[in-house]
């Protein structure tokens, strides 16, 4: 599985949890200038953007431990850039990162969804 098929498994996997928690997926994939959303949601009148990351390979570190600073500062850039695009969106928003490792035959091993990751 190429590195690409592995985060569009966790991707797909992300929203199908989502979903089942009530959250509705607005779009997927929004790209600007300032960079990269992979789930766009809202949930509970809040609106909610993911970073989904997946990692096939322990020997690299948990998926969350991917967030680099300069990472960091790109997703909140990208949600600001978001909100401004979208006037009508709820007020209230947060950055999601949901981290899941997949085992050597792409099965789940773990799927954490962890909120408001980033300082608003």
């Amino acid at each position: 599985m190429t590195r690409k098929d592995t985060g569009d498994l966790g991707e797909q996997l992300a929203r199908q949890f989502l979903k089942k928690k009530g959250y509705r997926i607005i779009e997927t994939n929004y790209r600007c200038k300032m960079g990269e959303i992979d789930i766009v949601a809202t949930h509970r009148g809040c609106l909610v953007l993911v970073e989904v990351r997946t990692k096939s390979n322990p020997n690299y570190g948990p998926p969350e431990e991917s967030i680099t600073k300069e990472k960091a500062l790109h997703m909140e850039r990208t949600a600001e850039y978001y909100r401004q695009q979208h006037p009508k969106a709820p007020a209230d928003w947060r950055i999601d990162l949901i981290a899941i490792e997949l085992d050597a035959c792409s099965k789940v091993e773990r799927l954490e969804h962890l909120e408001s990751v980033l300082e608003e």
